[in-house]
């Protein structure tokens, strides 16, 4: 099944329960400062979440999310995005455990006709009451049906001991068993239902929430049959042109796979914030875009790819992605000069600064022992042509090790920290 027939078949099993389908709110949260990015479905609800402006009781949306939090893992595992699209349905102070539990694994096993001999549920260890509804009405056998802590199964994740204050709730999630130990989680159904209290206990919400969120990509890959997000049919097309142009052979291409696969999530999601109004720069949101694009060039470095590139991946983007977001079709060509813009000016700092970081790392090596190098020597170099130059910490990590060296991480973060605060100096004398 493909990508846009499960979200259209998603949005209309949950119109027909009720529920307003809501469009995907901007990458860029609408008056929420404590954003950077649209990060969950319920963003856009917080209000409602809150009591406020309700309009309807119930919504269901496919939501368009940004993320950096995992960004190290994004290509190295089957599931890691930047990027993603999130399927979620919503209840404000309407329904709640048992219809979002019945509805769910009505999609599922009926919607979708996945067998539920391969489905597997948690529920947070002390909420009995959804343990009771997965038991006695779905009818899951108990020992499919597993009890988790409140690090794995409550909002926020273990709220209960350590906070935050307010609104939080248990976790009831649905796995897909691939067989052979593997599972993959597709579901997270969170029932707001709480307001934890400065004591540390926890009050009952006069109007109980409920909150799901299932990532399409990860949803894909099981109808689709294959182990990674990477291997459907809305991800294919993309990574298919960028092995195209790495021009490698087959061998070569298995082991960059997990480069391959980091470039063509970060243009994905460069090609979304830049067509939400995000151009890249130094600051904040900008800064994000421009760090993905140069982080895809610093892979396309190793693969040999020394001329820009990613800008033309932009119109496979947009052909992939048309039927949800056909705007990307109309302004390919302007997002695709912005990044041709990025690559050129990089691909510029790369060819005139490698040479000199270089050089730079063997004068260090080359001193006569370890106890003639200044701990904070290399870290001071490193920030230097990070700061200056824009070069990217993780190539400075990895040049360094090619010279048997290692970058002391904490020594650069005090020099990033100083920087950071010698600019906040700076720019309140002009305020």
């Amino acid at each position: 099944m493909k990508t846009d027939e499960i979200r259209r078949l998603f949005l209309e099993f949950f119109k027909a329960k009720g529920h307003e389908v809501v469009s995907s709110d901007s990458l860029v949260p609408k008056d929420d400062p404590t954003l950077l990015f649209t990060g969950a479905g319920m963003n856009q609800f917080k209000e409602k979440f809150l009591g406020r402006n309700i309009t309807y009781r119930r919504a269901a949306s496919c939501q368009k999310c940004l993320r950096t939090g995992d960004l190290e893992n994004v290509g190295k595992t089957a599931g890691h995005h930047t990027f993603f699209e999130m399927l979620g349905n919503f209840s404000f102070g309407d329904y709640f455990k048992k219809e979002a539990i019945e509805w769910a694994w009505e999609f599922l096993t009926k919607g979708l006709k996945l067998d539920d001999g391969k489905l597997w549920v948690s529920v947070y260890k002390d909420d009995a009451e959804a343990y009771s509804i997965w038991r006695d009405v779905i009818k899951v056998p108990e020992k499919r049906i597993v009890k988790f802590s409140e690090k794995e199964n409550f909002w926020p994740s273990e709220a209960p001991t350590k906070g935050p204050n307010g609104p939080c709730g248990p976790c009831s999630e649905i796995f897909y068993d691939w067989g052979g130990g593997n599972s993959i989680e597709v579901w997270n159904l969170v029932f707001t239902q709480f307001d934890r209290q400065p004591d540390g206990s926890l009050k009952p919400l006069p109007n109980k929430n409920i909150d799901t969120g299932m990532g399409l990509e990860r949803l894909a890959s099981v109808m689709q049959g294959v182990k990674t997000n990477f291997e459907i049919d809305i991800f294919q097309p993309i990574v298919e042109a960028i092995e195209k142009g790495t021009g490698d052979k087959e061998t070569k291409r298995q082991r960059d796979k997990a480069q391959v696969n980091a470039i063509a999530d970060h243009v994905r999601a460069v090609t979304f914030a830049i067509a939400d109004g995000v151009m890249p720069s130094n600051e904040e949101r900008g800064y994000v875009a421009r760090k993905l694009i140069r982080r895809s060039l610093v892979y396309a470095s190793d693969m040999k790819i020394e001329t820009p590139f990613l800008y033309k991946l932009v119109s496979v983007i947009a052909d992939t992605m048309k039927v949800q977001y056909p705007y990307l079709i109309k302004r390919r060509e302007e997002i695709a000069q912005i990044i041709k813009k990025e690559e050129e000016n990089f691909i510029l700092v790369l060819k005139t600064q490698i040479p000199k970081v270089k050089e730079a790392f063997e004068r260090i090596r080359d001193k006569e022992t370890k106890r003639q190098r200044d701990r904070g020597e290399l870290a001071e170099i490193a920030f230097n042509f990070y700061d200056t130059y824009g070069m990217p910490y993780e190539m400075l990590e990895d040049i360094a090790e090619k010279f048997h060296l290692k970058i002391d991480k904490n020594e650069f973060e005090k020099l990033l920290d100083r920087q950071r605060s010698f600019s906040n100096s700076f720019i309140s004398i002009f305020k």
